[in-house]
């Protein structure tokens, strides 16, 4: 009996712990996973400011003026009178020709013409007394022009062979050495200077960009330099500022009906010698100021396939909210907004992939990277005060 009875309470035992391993499976399955937490996104606050507003312009620079030193006579270079990429005068020397065949030259057309004029002058007292003809006279006459003629061309042929600086400005290398044979209708010029104080830097761009200067020009929003000019500043290459500014002239423009540009042309003083031809620079224009101007980082502003361009700004309640912006330029890494924010909006920066509009999310606040600098190496080390001289 008392087996019995033990077996009847492990089989109730045993339905019990079923009825209870049943509940709790049924309890699990009926119950709600958490909600997942707000995403975490990372915003900046626009505030609005007084901005200069600035165009750069791409251009290379170009010499004032340029010669090319040809001969205009035939002969041998016998000097160089001038130092490769020096500066030189106008009318300083640079090369002398041989002119050995030019001063005979001379000697014989004087020769000719002494003789002309002496047989005008017999003449003139005969035709007088009838004992030579009227047209004898004037044959003679016409002989002694052209005889003075060629004197005056051999003249200015030996002149010639002196080859003499038509502009001031700095001269390049000579494609020719002494002893070259150079001629008169050679298409190779043997040496070019060029006037670098002052010089051009001709910036092309898009006739938009020309008549959106005008205006702004017109408006006073540029500043003047003079009558239809205005005032521009120069970076160089490396990026460094270049002294002094210098004067924007519209007037010397023309429209290239091949690719719609124009060539903007500026002028630099050059004192230095900072600026040399053909090198890249950038010119910038103070526009003026803008004085409630928005500035958004590149990064939280979309744009569409339209071109359209918005931003997702955290609203009350934590919400995310499209905003369709106007934006009109550039400015370093951020874009100038003229509508669709306003002082104190939260603009995403980060995190704007794990949300869309309505999203609930947890916003903190944007901290720009810092550079860390690398910490400097431990000094090498020296004796021991036991090994020094003084230590012994």
């Amino acid at each position: 009996m008392r087996y019995g009875l033990l077996e009847r309470a492990s089989k109730l035992i045993a339905r019990m712990s079923a009825v209870i391993v049943f509940g709790a499976q049924v309890s699990c399955g009926h119950r709600k996973p958490p909600p997942p937490p707000p995403p975490t996104v990372r915003y900046v606050t626009v505030h609005t400011q007084a901005v200069t507003l600035t165009t750069e312009l791409p251009g290379r620079t170009v010499s004032y003026r340029t010669a090319d030193i040809r001969p205009q006579v035939s002969g041998v270079i016998l000097k160089r009178l001038f130092i490769e990429g020096g500066d030189v005068k106008e009318h300083q020397p640079l090369y002398e020709i041989d002119p050995a065949l030019f001063r005979a030259s001379v000697m014989s057309a004087a020769a000719a013409l002494t003789t002309a004029d002496a047989l005008v002058e017999r003449y003139r007292p005969l035709v007088e007394a009838k004992a030579v003809s009227r047209q004898d006279l004037d044959n003679a006459i016409a002989t002694a022009a052209e005889d003075r003629a060629t004197l005056e061309t051999a003249k200015i042929n030996l002149v010639y062979t002196r080859l003499e600086a038509p502009i001031t400005g700095r001269i390049g290398r000579s494609s020719v050495t002494e002893g070259a044979l150079v001629t008169a209708d050679q298409t190779t010029s043997l040496a070019t200077i060029q006037q670098l104080d002052p010089i051009y830097v001709d910036a092309p761009q898009p006739s938009t960009t020309l008549l959106r200067l005008k205006r702004e020009f017109a408006a006073g929003q540029l500043q003047h330099a003079g009558a239809h000019e205005a005032v521009v500043r120069l970076k160089l290459e490396d990026g460094t500022e270049y002294p002094g500014s210098g004067r924007l002239q519209f007037r010397e423009v023309t429209v290239d009906t091949t690719t719609g540009s124009v060539t903007l042309r500026a002028i630099f003083p050059n004192p230095n010698g900072i600026l040399l031809p053909g090198m890249f620079v950038r010119e910038r224009l103070d526009e003026g100021q803008q004085p409630n101007a928005i500035l958004v980082p590149q990064q939280g502003v979309t744009h569409g396939p339209t071109g359209a361009a918005t931003a997702m700004v955290v609203g009350p309640g934590d919400k995310i909210e499209v905003r369709r912006l106007e934006t009109s330029r550039a400015i370093g890494a951020t874009w100038l907004v003229t509508a669709g924010l306003k002082d104190g909006d939260r603009v995403l920066v980060e995190g704007i992939q794990k949300v869309q509009a309505g999203s609930v999310v947890r916003p903190e606040e944007y901290v720009a990277p810092t550079t860390v600098a690398e910490p400097a190496a431990p000094a090498a080390p020296g004796p021991s005060p036991a090994a020094t001289p003084a230590a012994r």
